[in-house]
């Protein structure tokens, strides 16, 4: 059974990356302290609780992808996609919500930490990799996106969003990761 994911269509192949154009969607998210490596761990169940039923109304949600992570500005402004990214006021993690749910159907949080969001459709540098997490593959796809990108011409804002599509139990092989860069609006083709 496939898990959900935000509306998008490649609108470009590069050397080993794509240029994706999101859809809006909504998102729960929540901003923790520590590193990359402890966001997701401490985030996940705040956010789990939201879509399980810790909410006004107890709806519950069925579990959609990817989960990401992006560092969060110093100041807590809301600006990634379920996401985690490193910074000195830590990591922004989201949770992505069904699409046919709205900002304004979105039921309440119970849990005052953590926010609903909706993430306007936008056009994003995207590249796709396998295995654990760790700063050296992390790094090391991020390097080979960005240059994709520039080689195609194209520039980028903003933090990297870090994507996972799979559950802690799947093998690393299986696994599913992605890093995302917000191209600029000025870039060649980007949603003006």
């Amino acid at each position: 059974m496939a898990i959900e994911e935000p509306r998008y269509d490649v609108v470009q192949q590069l050397d080993g990356a794509q240029v994706r154009q999101y859809a809006p969607y909504v998102v729960a998210q929540v901003q923790v302290a520590g590193t990359a490596d402890q966001a997701g761990s401490e985030a996940f169940p705040i956010l789990a609780g939201y879509i399980f039923g810790k909410n006004k109304g107890a709806r519950k949600f069925e579990m959609t992808a990817p989960v990401t992570q992006t560092e969060a500005p110093v100041r807590m402004e809301m600006t990634a996609p379920v996401t985690q990214t490193p910074s000195a006021g830590g990591y922004i993690v989201q949770f992505v919500l069904p699409r046919e749910v709205t900002l304004a159907s979105a039921p309440e949080p119970l849990d005052p930490r953590v926010q609903l969001r909706e993430v306007p459709g936008e056009r994003v540098g995207v590249i796709r990799y396998s295995g654990f997490w760790s700063q050296a593959n992390y790094e090391e796809h991020l390097g080979r996106l960005q240059e994709a990108l520039r080689a195609a011409g194209l520039r980028w804002q903003g933090e990297p969003t870090l994507s996972r599509y799979n559950p802690p139990f799947t093998p690393w092989f299986l696994r599913r990761n992605e890093i995302w860069l917000r191209l600029a609006p000025d870039a060649p083709g980007a949603a003006r």
